[in-house]
């Protein structure tokens, strides 16, 4: 790094086991949770995961109230996702921008990775970025189904390495952001000699404090799943996975195939017109 570079800023109960005459009931835990979505183009039957409790219920929540019926698929994005659950979007004009509603809430981010990742059909919630959003924390309502890529492995490979590689800047900044009180002295007084003595200080702090992290891999069950069915990998670990689709990954095909504006907003409304629990 040149010594004339100054630092940057980068700116993402339990259910008991009741015993009685020796028989095991079905706990919470076991019970899974399906959820139809009825839409204009068919239906898609999710499957919502029991380790995500705080989605789960919420997601239940909002299909028994209501809340979907009548939104739009609002941003379509072949080969990667598609998304709902704005309630914004309920009777939107055409052309109109979609994606910022909410219902006044976000739920805390439940990531179970690796065992739930993006694979194709991974049913996730979306959120805001990390710059006012550092926690993760997820929309209250809006989700989206992936469909992503097939990836081959020297491509599973080239993304571990970015990975690893982007973990000295991630540390770096980090590393910033908790001297910027001496950083704005400093450029105050046009210090670019002490700027540069801290830059490095810091970026060596951060190599060291990488190298003690054990390096990124993708498991045996990510591999399998990208190099077949396909996904998104880059956005693991940054979203909550909480469910998966189980029935109509056809119709899912069919929505991610329309045809969209430049807001990525379908032009012609896919509208969701139930979701029911079952």
């Amino acid at each position: 790094m040149k010594k004339a570079s100054l630092i940057v800023l980068t700116i993402s109960f339990f259910g008991l086991v009741a015993c009685r005459t020796g028989n095991k009931k079905e706990t919470n835990m076991d019970k899974e949770t399906l959820v139809k979505i009825e839409t204009t183009l068919g239906n898609i039957k999710v499957k919502l995961y029991n380790e995500t409790p705080k989605h789960r219920d919420n997601f239940i929540k909002l299909a028994k109230e209501g809340v979907y019926e009548g939104t739009l698929f609002h941003r379509v994005i072949k080969d990667f996702m598609i998304q709902a659950g704005d309630p914004g979007s309920k009777n939107a004009p055409n052309g109109k921008a979609l994606g910022t509603g909410d219902v006044g809430y976000t739920i805390p981010a439940e990531f179970v990775y690796p065992k739930y990742f993006h694979k194709r059909g991974a049913l996730s919630a979306a959120r805001q970025g990390d710059n006012v959003n550092p926690k993760k924390e997820s929309s209250g309502c809006q989700f989206y189904i992936v469909t992503g890529n097939v990836f081959n492995d020297s491509t599973l490979l080239d993304m571990e390495r970015q990975i690893n590689e982007n973990r000295v800047g991630l540390i770096f900044n980090s590393l910033v952001q908790k001297h910027m009180k001496e950083i704005y002295k400093m450029r105050k007084a046009n210090d670019e000699e002490g700027l540069y003595e801290l830059q490095e200080s810091l970026i060596a702090q951060a190599r060291e404090m990488a190298s003690k992290q054990p390096e990124f891999r993708f498991t045996p069950e990510q591999i399998t799943a990208y190099t077949t069915v396909g996904g998104t990998p880059h956005l693991d670990g940054e979203y909550t996975v909480f469910g998966e689709v189980v029935e109509g990954m056809d119709v899912v095909d069919k929505i991610q195939r329309v045809k969209t504006d430049r807001n990525d907003r379908p032009e012609e409304d896919v509208r969701i017109v139930k979701v029911e629990v079952e």
